[in-house]
């Protein structure tokens, strides 16, 4: 572990120096195809760096931080789009908002009141689902999916707001929340463009979302182009997922988590689209019930499409045994100076 370790503060070096390169070479020269030239040889480089590792959390890490964020964030940039655009006021500033999946909050708006009790809640519950792994062999199907659902929630969750505190006490400066409790959703709009993963949609909007939909409505109608902007969009994220898994796993993509992206694509644009009837307009559906439907609908289709290609892998299982060791690793460490 502990060359690991060495291995993943020289990635991070060598990120600081190639985004430092984007900072003081890239940004002098004219937005467009000559300043995405120049950011290139950098996002081919982030693309590699995952496969250097054999522990789950750290190629992961670089792979969603560097090869997917970071890289997108940089093509936008190309183009004065996206988070880095305006540049970020010093070198230190454009470090971390290229490398981390944080985003400066530009115009301010009514900040999400989150209990600061529920934090501490979501950790012991993490602690227990990590322990329930030594009892998979015994539970039930649905038990064993709503494990896996509560660990990549609470994992994810987890780590995003201690990132985000890290920056936030860091740089002193108000960021964009990064999910907002995504288990009180009331529809898949709701769910995937305002409570779960925000990073994401806010890459993916004018990155592939708003040039689709300007590229379509002089086609055809609105609401169609509007459906296949939302189609492209979910499509493009299924892909970079897939990617992604190959990336951790070395496991040829079956192609069923693009499909789970596709279904939901389908079903946010038609949700949207229903919504805007007179007669769905007249009908007020209970915030109980909603959040119900739509909950469920994630998971269920989790559990068909999504979850299958990480049981395969063991992923999630290695990812709780590694979080496990870690512990115990900093405990012994720890000691060890004591």
């Amino acid at each position: 572990m502990d060359e690991e370790i060495i291995g993943f503060v020289i990635v991070w070096i060598l990120a600081v120096i190639s985004v430092s390169y984007c900072y003081y070479i890239s940004s002098r020269i004219k937005a467009g195809v000559l300043r995405l030239i120049s950011v290139v040889p950098v996002c081919a480089f982030f693309q590699v760096l995952p496969l250097f590792f054999s522990y789950l959390h750290l190629s992961s890490c670089i792979a969603v931080s560097l090869s997917c964020l970071a890289s997108a964030k940089l093509v936008l940039f190309s183009f004065d789009q996206g988070s880095l655009f305006p540049l970020p006021s010093n070198i230190f500033r454009f470090i971390c908002f290229t490398c981390l999946p944080i985003k400066a909050q530009q115009n301010p708006r009514p900040k999400i009141q989150i209990p600061k009790w529920l934090f501490p809640i979501k950790v012991a519950i993490f602690a227990m689902v990590l322990h329930m792994y030594d009892h998979q062999r015994y539970m039930s199907p649905v038990v064993l999916l709503v494990l896996y659902v509560l660990h990549l929630y609470l994992e994810l969750d987890i780590a995003l707001m201690l990132v985000k505190f890290f920056v936030f006490i860091t740089l002193g400066c108000d960021l964009e929340p990064q999910a907002n409790e995504p288990y009180l959703s009331t529809s898949l709009h709701d769910f995937w463009g305002r409570r779960w993963n925000l990073m994401v949609p806010a890459i993916l909007r004018p990155a592939i979302f708003v040039p689709v939909r300007q590229f379509c409505r002089g086609r055809m109608s609105s609401d169609w182009a509007t459906f296949l902007a939302a189609l492209a969009t979910f499509s493009a994220s299924g892909v970079a997922h897939e990617v992604f898994f190959f990336a951790l796993t070395f496991e040829m993509p079956t192609g069923e988590v693009t499909c789970f992206f596709v279904l939901h694509g389908v079903c946010t644009a038609a949700e949207v689209a229903v919504k805007r009837t007179a007669f769905v307009r007249r009908w007020r559906m209970s915030p109980v019930l909603s959040r119900l439907l739509t909950v469920g609908f994630v998971v269920v289709t989790s559990g068909w499409l999504l979850f299958p290609t990480l049981a395969r892998s063991n992923m999630l299982e290695r990812a709780a045994n590694e979080v496990l060791l870690s512990i115990d690793y900093v405990k012994r460490t720890f000691y060890s100076f004591g």
